[in-house]
C-alpha cells in the first residue's frame, strides 16, 4: 500500500499574494508546452481522466463542456499543455480565474501529467508557465488541493502559495502536510534532530 492510500484527505486552499517574481523552470527535451486551440478538450478529458479526476474520460469531457465550453476563446489563452516529443499532450494546467473571500483572483486550476511521464521534471515548468500567463490578467492567484497531494502542495509553497485557513479541518490539513513535508508551521524545512 502507498502512502498517499493511508493519508487523510483533507481541502486546503493557498493563496499566491502577488504575481511578481515566478520562479522559472526549465522544460526538459523532448517536451514543449503550448496553448489550448480547438479540439483539445478530447486531451484534457483523457489527461484528467487518466489521472484519476474522472471514472472515464466521457465523464471529464461532459465537465470540460460545463466548465470551459461557453469560455473557448479565453482556454485559448489561459489553457496549456504539455507535449511529449511526438507533440502529443500528456499534461496540462489552466490560468483559470475564480473567486476566493469575494475577491476575483486568478486560480491554478486542473493540474495534472499522465502517470508514465510524472517524475520527469514537468510540473515546476507548467507551473511557471501558467502563472506567467496569469500575471498578465491578475494579480493574486489561488487554487485548491488537497493533502494526498501533499508533494504538489510542496511545489506551491515553494512558488510562493500560502496556507488559507477556511475552516477548522484546514489547521488538521497543514498540520499534516508540514509533517509530511518536513516543514515547521512557519514553512521553514524542520532540521533533522
Amino acid at each position: 500500500m502507498t502512502l498517499e492510500a493511508n493519508i487523510p484527505y483533507v481541502d486546503l486552499t493557498m493563496r499566491r499574494p502577488h504575481l511578481h517574481r515566478i520562479p522559472h523552470a526549465s522544460l526538459p527535451a523532448p517536451y514543449s508546452i503550448r496553448a489550448y486551440r480547438a479540439g483539445d478538450e478530447a486531451h484534457w478529458a483523457r489527461i484528467e481522466h487518466a489521472v484519476g479526476e474522472f471514472a472515464t474520460p466521457e465523464a471529464a469531457l461532459r465537465r470540460f463542456e460545463e466548465e470551459f465550453g461557453p469560455h473557448t476563446a479565453d482556454m485559448e489563452k489561459r489553457c496549456l499543455f504539455v507535449c511529449d516529443g511526438q507533440g502529443t499532450p500528456i499534461g496540462t494546467t489552466t490560468a483559470w480565474y475564480g473567486e476566493l473571500d469575494g475577491a476575483a483572483l486568478g486560480r491554478i486550476h486542473w493540474v495534472a501529467v499522465v502517470p508514465e511521464h510524472q517524475g520527469n521534471k514537468l510540473a515546476k515548468p507548467l507551473l511557471s508557465a501558467a502563472l506567467e500567463v496569469m500575471a498578465r490578467y491578475h494579480d493574486e492567484a489561488y487554487l485548491t488541493t488537497q493533502t494526498t497531494s501533499y508533494k504538489a502542495v510542496g511545489m506551491y509553497l515553494n512558488y510562493g502559495f500560502e496556507p488559507v485557513y477556511r475552516e477548522p479541518a484546514c489547521a488538521e490539513g497543514w498540520e499534516l502536510i508540514n509533517r509530511l513535508l518536513g516543514r515547521r508551521e512557519n514553512g521553514a524545512e524542520a532540521k533533522p534532530t
